[in-house]
């Protein structure tokens, strides 16, 4: 595993502020998801028992997202896998839109294309990120 020591220079700063912002984000909407599923559940169409797992699922990702920000060393393959879950993340919610294959309210699927521009722009900063390591 590739890791960049963060006294070498300044650059891994972006990275893991990135990092930071998406594990913070991340977390809240983890949390929203498992202690909110029934209000949740009606305001955006999914049921309650899909968004609580949704949620523990979300809240231990933004908990591994966080530690990798929070490490003396960025790793670069971490980073990556991050980088791939968060694409990964965005395809599946706008397919689960599309296919129809979750049922949203308009509001629900509003929230789930919303969210996969979030998640797809964390995705695009953090490897502008990588790239600035270079």
């Amino acid at each position: 595993m590739t890791t960049i020591t963060v006294a070498t220079t300044g650059r891994a700063k972006f990275l893991r502020l990135v990092l930071a912002l998406d594990a913070v984000v991340t977390g809240v909407n983890g949390l929203v998801y498992l202690a909110a599923a029934g209000l949740v559940s009606d305001l955006l169409g999914p049921d309650a028992g899909l968004l609580r797992g949704i949620g523990v699922f979300l809240l231990v990702y933004g908990a591994a997202v966080g530690i990798l920000a929070g490490r003396g060393t960025v790793s670069r393959a971490g980073t990556r896998a991050v980088i791939g879950l968060n694409i990964a993340w965005t395809l599946a919610s706008v397919a689960a839109v599309v296919t129809g294959l979750v049922e949203f309210t308009t509001i629900g699927a509003v929230w789930a294309i919303a969210q996969a521009l979030v998640v797809g722009a964390f995705a695009e900063l953090q490897i502008m990120g990588l790239r600035k390591l270079r």
